[in-house]
Order: C-alpha cells, then structure tokens, then sequence
C-alpha cells in the first residue's frame, strides 16, 4: 500500500510540474500580459507582452510590434523576462532530475538513497520554478492595479488591465509550486521495498558460497 501510495504522489507531482512547466513557456510569449480597450474606438484593441505590443483593428486584423530596446522597457517587464527565462530553465532540470528518481524507473533500483536525493532535489527545482513564476505576474499585475487607480493621470486616459498571460502565469506558479511540494512528499514518505525477485537473488548470493562447500547449511 505504502508502495502505490509513492508512486501516485510522484506521479501526480511529476504531472503537475510538467503541466505548470508547459504554461509558464506560454506564459513567457503570450503577448496578452495587459489588455487596453479604447472607449473612442471599441472596435480596438491593445494587447501587451514581453516582447511586443499587438494592436487588433475589426477591419486590418492583428498588428504586432516588437520593442525596440530592453533597456527602454518599464522594470517590471524587464525583470519579468530575466526571471521568466530562469524559471523555464529550472523547470525543466526539475523535471529532468525528478524522472531518474522516480521508483516506476528501472535505473539505478539499488541506489534508492541517490534517487531519493534527485528527488528531493527535482522538488525544490520545480518548487523555486513556480516561485520565479509567482514572482513576475504578481509584480506586473500589481503595477497595473497601481496605476490604474492612479489619481494623478487623467480619466480620459485609456488605462490597462490584466490581460491572460497573467492567469496563466498564476496557475503555472501554482501548479509547479504543487507538484514540487508532491514531490518532496513522495522522497520523505515511507520507502519502497525490494521486489520479491530481490530477495530471492539476495537468498542465492548470500547461499551461492556453502553450495559451493558441499554444505546445504549456511553456518558450516
């Protein structure tokens, strides 16, 4: 029982991790982190990511333009790339380092403390993946909060809003954040035991040598 139980949690976490490892790459180059729609002109719709700014017109269709220069954008989007980047990287070596220290592995069956270590050690990749994803969206969302309540700019001026990247990226943080914790569950839970073929060829070594002998008795 204590078997099936670990298999379904690193299963279950592994799963998770990918499916956060998946949206946050969607999230990284969906150009829908902010969303502007024109009272003057509802036919028009501006939408914002990290590397450009798309305009859809009902009549011409979808115009996008990339940003001239990284250093001209606002901090929030640049730190967003630098830390969107590296939680892609670390998703990624966790979920590699997390599939060798799966038990459903046939690798390395006799190294359980080394495959528990790359588990434990998937767990917090995956763990601080989601953290580098939470970390972003929040920031860029709570400037926009910010500046959409603020007084000092004119009402008639257009204001942006959250767009859908930023649900993704929460739910990519969430999910990775999850399945990182499951994943360090399933390390810590009681370890798996020998499959009965194990014991039986430990019973043949251990009794190989009073064979040998002529002796059926291991204490001759």
């Amino acid at each position: 029982m204590a078997l099936i139980i670990r298999i379904a949690m690193q299963s279950a976490g592994l799963l998770l991790s990918f499916l956060g490892w998946v949206l946050s790459i969607i999230t990284t180059y969906l150009p829908h982190w902010k969303n502007l729609n024109l009272d003057l002109n509802e036919m028009e719709n501006w939408t914002m990511g990290l590397w450009q700014t798309c305009v859809t017109q009902e009549e011409v269709g979808t115009q996008c333009k990339d940003f001239d220069s990284f250093l001209a954008l606002p901090a929030e989007l640049r730190f967003s790339r630098i830390f969107m980047f590296l939680s892609n990287g670390l998703g990624l070596l966790g979920l590699l380092v997390s599939g060798f220290g799966l038990d459903c592995l046939r690798i390395g069956e006799r190294l359980q403390d080394h495959k528990r270590r790359l588990l434990v050690l998937g767990g917090i990749l995956s763990w601080t993946s989601g953290i580098t994803v939470l970390a972003p969206v929040s920031w860029v969302a709570h400037t926009t909060v910010r500046e959409f309540w603020d007084e000092t700019i004119p009402e008639i001026v257009p204001r942006w809003e959250f767009g859908e990247a930023l649900f993704l990226g929460w739910f990519a943080g969430f999910f990775l954040v999850l399945g990182g914790c499951l994943l360090n569950c399933a390390a810590c839970f009681t370890r798996a035991p020998l499959a009965p073929g194990h014991y039986t060829v430990a019973e043949m070594q251990t009794q190989g040598p009073c064979l040998e002998n002529g002796s059926a008795d291991p204490k001759v």
